[in-house]
């Protein structure tokens, strides 16, 4: 079909970007901590808040990325099931619409195991997701393509005319391309997929409004279609948020250069750097739990005597900090747990509780502080030259 005008950055081929040395570096890094990630058990417990997190995470930076100002308190209230003040109604339906499609989505590719194809009707169910419920304030009816001329700042979208063959060829190309269908897709390509499919929807530009909101959910769904971890599904949309002026700059900057290459490069780096930070979290997770697990085993090695006295020097061990070096004076004031427990207990009664967990090698008091023996953890992390892994 021919269009009523020419498009030279819509070309739907893989010329149109070069992989960097950096950023090939970086697409490694990321298959290697999202692997990490995948196969490394999280405590229930601390997956739920994880989760949480991510999705509170994605729907503010999404929505804030479009004008919504909602903080991560307020979305944290939301999903709670609380209700925010009537002058914020329409902010608390966006991030909803945004909780409701991620939830729906994790749904039907985590747990279902319902894997689509990007067609135009999925695009206009995301985009009917994405703007339900608005009213006035989404100026698009959900889930229909635009019938009417657009420009964004001083970017010319496509002629209202030439959005639905645009969009017939976007998801035929996404098809051919990237060959999710047929099963040969490596790790990598899932990543760059996601990448330029929310890209390229960016400059078609297919409804009067959304348009980024369904973009940045098409790349949530490529992702978690493909096998990336629900905790993970929201970093791109996160740095994106973070970096807003550098997002937009990078955008413009690859319509009028008809390159993705230097778009990819910065999406890369901050998928990596979240990956990292993600991984980073479940492994002091981790850490905590193996100290708790070896405070448990030393008073498993001590005769209980008087029972509160055994209870009271046990949760000692176990809520003092494992990151951080205190006084005497502040060991009260470490958490609400200590703070109760020594309200009414004498300071030489704390003293002695302090020396029977050095004696026990769980805390070591050096220049005047204390701090949790967590170097006695080395012994349970394979060894290498060169590398202490953990310091008190």
């Amino acid at each position: 079909m021919k269009l009523n005008r020419d498009y030279p950055h819509l070309t739907f081929s893989r010329t149109q970007w070069n992989l960097s040395t950096r950023s090939l570096v970086m697409l490694g890094q990321c298959v290697a901590y999202i692997k990490a990630i995948s196969n490394t058990p999280i405590m229930p417990q601390f997956y739920d808040e994880l989760m949480k997190l991510a999705l509170r995470k994605g729907a503010q930076a999404t929505t804030a990325i479009e004008g919504n100002t909602l903080t991560e308190e307020e979305i944290a209230k939301l999903q709670e099931g609380e209700k925010l003040p009537p002058s914020k109604e329409y902010q608390e339906i966006e991030v909803k619409n945004i909780l409701e499609a991620f939830n729906e989505l994790l749904l039907e590719t985590v747990y279902e195991n319902k894997e689509q194809l990007i067609t135009p009707e999925l695009l206009l169910r995301f985009h009917r997701l994405v703007g339900q419920n608005l009213g006035e304030h989404f100026n698009a009816i959900p889930g229909r393509f635009r019938n009417n001329d657009v420009v964004v700042g001083t970017y010319r979208c496509p002629d209202y005319r030439d959005v639905f063959p645009l969009i017939e060829k976007y998801c035929q190309w996404l098809r051919s391309e990237f060959k999710f269908e047929d099963g040969k897709q490596l790790f990598s390509d899932i990543i760059i997929q996601a990448i330029v499919a929310h890209v390229y929807l960016e400059w078609i530009h297919p409804f009067g409004d959304g348009n980024g909101r369904t973009g940045r959910l098409i790349e949530f769904y490529i992702l978690s279609r493909g096998g990336n971890p629900d905790i993970t599904l929201h970093i791109l949309s996160n740095h994106y948020n973070n970096t807003r002026p550098e997002y937009y700059r990078q955008l413009e900057k690859a319509s009028k250069s008809n390159s993705l290459t230097e778009f990819i490069e910065y999406a890369l780096t901050g998928f990596r750097d979240g990956l990292q930070q993600t991984l980073e979290k479940i492994q002091a997770s981790q850490l905590l739990n193996a100290w708790q697990k070896y405070v448990y085993d030393k008073f498993g090695e001590i005769e209980i005597g008087q029972k509160q006295v055994f209870k009271r020097r046990r949760t000692l061990g176990l809520e003092i900090p494992i990151d951080k070096k205190f006084s005497f004076e502040e060991i009260p004031e470490l958490n609400i747990k200590l703070a109760r427990l020594y309200s009414n207990i004498s300071p030489k009664t704390l003293e002695r509780d302090l020396e029977e967990l050095i004696t026990n090698e769980i805390i070591i008091y050096q220049d005047g502080k204390y701090f949790a023996n967590i170097s006695v953890l080395n012994k349970m992390i394979a060894k290498r030259k060169g590398l202490l892994v953990i310091r008190p």
